[in-house]
């Protein structure tokens, strides 16, 4: 019979390596930031680049989140097809390839919102939608750099120049701007994190006041993730809110934020050769948890993880319990989104019994 894990199963019957997510604490996290953002009256608007899952989505907004992000047009298409209408794609769309698509995206679901940086972004956009024939204006915000220098324009004139520039074109909508604070989201030390992101934010609030200044309607200013979203709701003018590893953590997140928020999402792993005394091979190596921010660790205190390549990784330890062959270990990453993005579904359990299982519907979605 083919492998076919059911909603009643054990987590432990699960063959492995196999991503699965504690449901008591995945929503205490949702717990966490609803009860702390909410009361705000800023909107919140996850970011689906870390999930990529339409049911994760739609249940933030059922705990009062409005619509959610993502970062590339192919997971908005995903998206949109499970029924997601309200979304904001925060990565600039740029290349015919690619902008046709979003002409196509946009003509079924008016709702979509997007980003430009650039005035050639913005003029190849509004091109493509008059040459499709298509009436009404796509949803714009202008991307501002607020210190990440990876995207965004720059403020001062350059910024309002590109306003006046989108504002100019009859098919793009100018409602807001954007300004992701990214190079602070893993900071460590909590003080000096806020005082790099207030400083953030008066850059992109303060263009917002110059853009109204200048006769253009800013209805949205949208930022934070969720090292700095604490700090960002508490500025005048910003009006919604981007966090999303919140939801599940990671080791990054830990050692900069500190444990406000649970690791609910493990890989489960599978002990698979002995290689010493206190010296184990498990079965997750690179194709199951990404390297980028550091190795992952595992959940049992006194274990230290090692790469062995594609498939391998070693577990290592001086004090505890031997780990025998057979034996399972959870390992908690170190870089959450990418590390999803290399799984097909998240198997969600309550005290090791499988309640739901979620497929990643935005996985290898990176165009």
């Amino acid at each position: 019979m083919p492998y076919n894990p059911k909603v009643g199963d054990l987590i432990s019957s699960l063959d492995t390596p196999s991503m699965i997510v504690d449901l008591d604490l995945m929503e205490q996290n949702i717990k966490e930031l609803m009860s702390q953002l909410l009361p705000t009256g800023i909107s919140i608007r996850p970011h689906s680049k870390t999930t990529k899952s339409a049911i994760l989505a739609q249940k933030l907004i059922a705990a009062g989140a409005k619509g959610a992000c993502v970062a590339k047009l192919s997971e908005a298409e995903v998206m949109c097809s499970k029924g997601l209408t309200d979304l904001l794609i925060t990565c600039e769309i740029i290349g015919p390839a690619k902008v046709a698509r979003l002409v196509e995206l946009w003509t079924q679901n008016r709702e979509i919102r997007i980003v430009v940086d650039s005035e050639e972004g913005a003029r190849a956009i509004g091109s493509a939608i008059e040459k499709a024939g298509v009436e009404g204006q796509i949803l714009t915000l202008v991307d501002l750099d607020v210190g990440l220098h990876r995207t965004g324009v720059q403020p001062g004139e350059p910024a309002l120049r590109l306003a006046r520039t989108v504002s100019e074109l009859r098919h793009l909508k100018l409602i807001g701007v954007q300004g992701y604070e990214g190079h602070l989201q893993h900071m460590h030390g909590m003080e000096e994190r806020k005082r790099l992101c207030l400083e953030s934010m008066r850059i992109l609030v303060d263009t917002a006041e110059v853009f109204r200044r200048d006769g253009h309607q800013i209805d949205v200013v949208t930022t934070g993730g969720t090292g700095t979203a604490e700090f960002c709701v508490t500025v005048p003018g910003v009006t919604e809110v981007q966090p999303g590893s919140f939801l599940f953590m990671d080791t990054d997140y830990r050692n900069a934020v500190g444990t406000k928020y649970s690791n609910s999402l493990t890989i489960l792993a599978t002990v698979i050769s002995k290689q010493g005394p206190k010296s184990i091979t498990i079965d997750a190596g690179l194709k199951s948890l990404t390297t980028d921010s550091g190795l992952a660790e595992c959940k049992m205190p006194g274990y230290t993880y090692g790469v062995l390549g594609d498939e391998h990784g070693s577990l290592s330890w001086t004090d505890g319990a031997d780990l025998k062959i057979g034996d399972q270990v959870e390992m908690i990453p170190s870089h959450i989104d990418p590390t999803i993005n290399l799984h097909d579904c998240y198997y969600a359990h309550r005290n090791g019994t499988i309640e739901e299982i979620w497929p990643v519907d935005a996985r290898g979605k990176v165009q």
